[in-house]
């Protein structure tokens, strides 16, 4: 089903636009906005220790058309339209889309009423995007994807000669424990466990951020309260979209006192990864099981033999990954 929420007043856009220091870490972000996604792109470009190259899109919490346009309305707000943003993949290399719109609502960032994009995406396809961008960084380039794998996948299947200038990619997606889409696959996973497979078996250094850290990155309500009363229109919006995501987490099933910020712990990991624990681990994609699909199978124990092939996140400290998020925002105050 999806939500309802009453709609707010516009949100004002004349936000601080916030320059990355001279030895900023290169990004790239592939995302499928999505209420965390969109989080995640606000605390990406409110660090100078981060910058952000490019935005490109993929389908997965919604349509390839509203995640795109999520996408510009998320950069309009944040005043960054010097960002070129392109679309990507519109379904999974072998499967039928499967979107999240229980999760996310009918436009994939229900809750705020965030503007319209002041700017247009880039004819150039997300694929030829990073491309050109990784190509041109004097500095490997880090490749954030916090949606299905799927313009990933394509990207390093197309450019192979580029592999050596990505320095790592940092993904949201998978789970050593129990799934959330399915009882054994996380959702970005499950949607494209095809491109999944085909990015762990890359042989580039990846940081998995998984349920099993994710559903600890829990916001509590007196969190949301604490992030209403920073004075800026990004806070604001912020606040709202959590408004928003409490809704699905409040189901009993799922055990939440607050609701998991997945797609933010990418950025978390990369701006202070001491909040982070983390094992070395080989990680492989079920592509064919009847009840597995999507699962990521994670050998803690160095059981299979396999050289470990991912940096896989367990555990955080949520009173300090909370605290980071209110510096990012605090940093848009003008």
């Amino acid at each position: 089903m999806t939500h309802s929420k009453s709609i707010t007043n516009p949100i004002d856009i004349s936000s601080v636009t916030i320059a990355p220091n001279a030895n900023a870490r290169p990004i790239i972000l592939d995302c499928d906005p999505g209420h965390d996604d969109a989080i995640s792109l606000v605390l990406a470009f409110s660090s100078g220790q981060l910058n952000p190259l490019a935005v490109t899109t993929s389908a997965g919490n919604q349509t390839p058309d509203k995640t795109l346009n999520n996408a510009l309305r998320m950069l309009t707000l944040l005043n960054r339209s010097d960002i070129p943003v392109a679309s990507g993949a519109i379904k999974p290399l072998a499967r039928e889309l499967i979107i999240a719109d229980n999760v996310h609502g009918e436009s994939g960032l229900d809750g705020p009423q965030l503007p319209e994009p002041s700017f247009a995406a880039l004819e150039q396809n997300a694929l030829e995007l990073m491309a050109e961008k990784v190509r041109q960084s004097k500095d490997p380039v880090t490749l954030i994807p916090s949606g299905p794998l799927t313009n990933i996948a394509l990207f390093l299947a197309n450019y192979p000669e580029l592999h050596s200038k990505i320095e790592r990619i940092v993904l949201m997606g998978g789970a050593a424990g129990v799934g959330n889409w399915t009882p054994a696959a996380e959702f970005n996973i499950f949607v494209d466990p095809e491109a999944a497979d085909m990015v762990f078996k890359s042989g580039i250094p990846i940081t998995m951020c998984g349920l099993d850290v994710t559903h600890k990155a829990q916001i509590m309500d007196e969190d949301v309260e604490r992030i209403r009363q920073i004075p800026n229109p990004v806070a604001q919006c912020v606040a709202e979209l959590l408004d928003f995501f409490m809704i699905y987490h409040r189901d009993p099933k799922w055990g939440f006192i607050g609701a998991p910020l997945h797609d933010p712990c990418t950025i978390a990991w990369l701006l202070k990864p001491e909040l982070f624990s983390a094992q070395e681990c080989w990680v492989g994609v079920e592509t064919k099981g009847e009840y597995t699909q999507g699962m990521t199978v994670v050998d803690r124990y160095h059981l299979t033999g396999k050289p470990a092939n991912a940096t896989v996140l367990f555990d955080l400290d949520r009173q300090g990954f909370v605290d980071l998020i209110v510096e990012c925002l605090t940093a848009y105050n003008q």
